[in-house]
C-alpha cells in the first residue's frame, strides 16, 4: 500500500527542496518506487514536462533524484508571481489565470481538487510519495483553505516532520514557536524534527536540540551540517543567486531583474573554470570589463524593462556594445533586446507597448497562448545540436531575425545584429548540453573545460544522499510515511 511522509519548514528557504531531493535518493537506494510532490509551488523558475506542462524546479531535481522524468503531477499548482500583488495560477502544467494575491482565496477550493487528485495518481503508481511543504505552517493566518502545507497534510492525512534552518539563527524559536501556534489537530500530525545548515561541530547544539525534543515533544531524526555542494545543484528561488561565483578570467554578467525567470540557464555557466560569472544586482554599474551580458528570462518582460532603466542599465548596455562587448537575451530578455515590446491585451500587467533596448531590429507581440516544449535544435553559426526547452509567450518578428540564433525541424529561432555580438534566443537549457555549451564560449574566446555538467549534477545528489545517511536518520524518517 502507497505511502507518503511530508517535510515542512519553519520558513521559507530553509532547504526543504534539497531535504526532500536527498531523501527521495536515499529511498531510492533502497529499492522504494519513490516520486516527489509539492501541492503548491511559487516560483519563476519553472520546467518543462515530459507530458507537456511545466512544475517547480525543485521538483524536476527532485525527479531527477527518484529517477524519473518530471510530469505535472509532482506540482499541480505552480504560482508564477507577475508584479507584487498578482501571479500567474499553472494548475495541472497549464495556465489558468492571473490572479491578484488578495483574490487567490477564492481559487483554493478548486485548486484543493487538482491537487488531491495529482497527489492520488502518484500514490496509485509508486511505493512512497515525499511531499515538500511551501513556506511555513506557522503562518495561520492562511490556514483557512490552506492548500500548500498543514490544510493538504489534513486532507490527505500525511504525516508531517519539520524543518529549520540554524544558519539564520532562531532556531529553537523557530520550532517551539511554529508547534505554539498550530491548532491541535495540525500539531498531531507534526511527528518530528531535524535540523539543517549547521556550520561547525554539531555536538555543541545538543542542549539546543534536547530542548526543542522537551518543549514540542516531537522526535529529533538529526542535525545536518552544512553542505557545500548545495550551489552546484538547480536552484528554484531567486533568493538563493549569489552575487558572484567563480574565478575565471572570461567575465560573464547576468543583470538580476526584477521578475528574473529560469535562472538556471546560468548554472553550467558558474560551474566552468575559466568563467567569473556576476548577477547584476539593483543599483550596481555593469562591470567594464565584462565580455558578455546575459539579459534572461522574466516573467514580466514590460516591467523588468522599467527595472532596467531604473538601474542605468540600458545605458551600460549601450556603452558595452561600443566597445566590442557581447549581448545574450535569452526569452524575457531576447524580448527586450528589440525596439517595442506590445502587450494589447494586458497578458503581463497593464495593456500597452514599451520601449526595447532598440539593440536588435525586432519587435515582439504578446499573445495569450503560450509556447512549452522540450526542444532539439541547431545553432545556426556554429551548426552544433543541442537539448533544450521552450517556454514563453510572445511572437518575435523583424529584419534581424533573418539572422536567426537557432534552427529546428525547418524553423529558425531568435535573432542576431548585423555584427552577432547582439543575439537572442527563446530557447532555455542550451547551456546544460555539453557541446553546445562548449562551443559557445569557445566562439566568444573563452577556454571552456571538459565539465560535464548532468554528470556533475547527478554526482552531487549521490553526494547529498550521503550526507543525509550519515547525519541524519534516514530509516527513521522513512519509516514515518503512512
Amino acid at each position: 500500500m502507497s505511502k507518503a511522509l511530508m517535510i515542512q519548514g519553519t520558513g521559507s528557504n530553509v532547504g526543504k527542496s534539497m531535504l526532500v531531493a536527498g531523501l527521495c535518493r536515499t529511498a531510492l537506494r533502497r529499492g522504494i518506487k519513490v516520486a516527489p510532490f509539492k501541492p503548491q509551488n511559487m516560483s519563476n523558475n519553472a520546467a518543462v514536462t515530459s507530458d507537456g506542462g511545466e512544475i517547480g524546479r525543485a521538483q524536476a531535481l527532485q525527479a531527477k533524484a527518484c529517477g524519473l522524468s518530471p510530469r505535472v503531477d509532482m506540482n499541480p499548482v505552480l504560482l508564477k508571481p507577475e508584479t507584487d500583488v498578482g501571479s500567474q495560477v499553472v494548475v495541472q502544467g497549464k495556465r489558468l489565470t492571473t490572479v491578484r494575491a488578495k483574490d487567490y482565496a477564492k481559487l483554493k477550493p478548486r485548486l484543493l481538487e487538482s491537487v488531491v487528485q495529482s497527489f492520488d495518481r502518484l500514490k496509485s503508481e509508486f511505493d512512497l510519495v515525499l511531499v515538500e511543504g511551501a513556506g511555513s505552517p506557522a503562518e495561520v493566518n492562511l490556514r483557512d483553505g490552506d492548500i500548500a502545507n498543514m490544510g493538504f497534510a489534513q486532507a490527505c492525512n500525511v504525516p508531517v516532520v519539520l524543518a529549520g534552518d540554524i544558519d539564520r539563527g532562531g532556531v529553537i524559536a523557530q520550532m517551539v514557536g511554529t508547534q505554539t501556534v498550530l491548532e491541535d489537530a495540525d500539531s498531531k500530525l507534526v511527528k518530528g524534527f531535524m535540523i539543517n545548515r549547521f556550520r561547525g561541530d554539531p555536538s555543541l547544539f545538543d542542549q539546543g536540540y534536547q530542548l526543542i525534543q522537551t518543549r514540542t515533544g516531537w522526535q529529533g531524526f538529526g542535525t545536518l551540517p552544512w553542505f557545500h555542494d548545495a550551489w552546484k545543484l538547480p536552484a528554484e528561488d531567486a533568493l538563493d543567486l549569489g552575487s558572484r561565483s567563480g574565478s575565471g578570467d572570461f567575465h560573464i554578467v547576468c543583470l538580476k531583474l526584477s521578475r528574473i525567470a529560469n535562472f538556471d540557464d546560468l548554472d553550467p555557466l558558474g560551474q566552468e573554470p575559466d568563467v567569473r560569472l556576476t548577477m547584476l544586482r539593483a543599483g550596481e554599474v555593469l562591470p567594464a570589463d565584462a565580455d558578455l551580458v546575459i539579459i534572461p528570462g522574466s516573467k514580466s518582460t514590460r516591467g523588468d524593462l522599467k527595472y532596467l532603466r531604473a538601474q542605468g542599465w540600458d545605458i551600460d548596455l549601450q556603452a558595452h556594445v561600443r566597445r566590442g562587448g557581447h549581448v545574450l537575451g535569452i526569452c524575457g530578455g531576447y524580448q527586450m533586446l528589440g525596439r517595442k515590446v506590445h502587450d494589447p491585451q494586458g497578458i503581463e500587467g497593464d495593456a500597452g507597448s514599451s520601449d526595447g533596448l532598440g539593440l536588435l531590429d525586432v519587435e515582439t507581440i504578446m499573445t495569450p497562448n503560450k509556447r512549452l516544449s522540450q526542444v532539439t535544435a541547431e545553432h545556426v553559426d556554429s551548426q552544433t545540436r543541442f537539448q533544450g526547452y521552450e517556454i514563453h509567450i510572445g511572437q518575435t518578428s523583424g529584419p534581424d531575425c533573418d539572422r536567426p540564433f537557432a534552427k529546428r525541424h525547418g524553423q529558425f529561432d531568435g535573432a542576431s545584429s548585423p555584427d552577432r555580438r547582439v543575439v537572442g534566443s527563446y530557447f532555455h537549457g542550451m547551456f546544460s548540453d555539453d557541446a553546445f555549451r562548449r562551443t559557445f564560449l569557445n566562439g566568444l574566446g573563452a577556454t571552456s573545460s571538459g565539465l560535464e555538467y548532468d554528470a556533475t549534477v547527478e554526482a552531487v545528489i549521490e553526494t547529498l544522499a550521503d550526507h543525509m545517511e550519515a547525519h541524519l536518520d534516514v530509516d527513521g524518517l522513512l519509516a514515518l510515511a503512512r
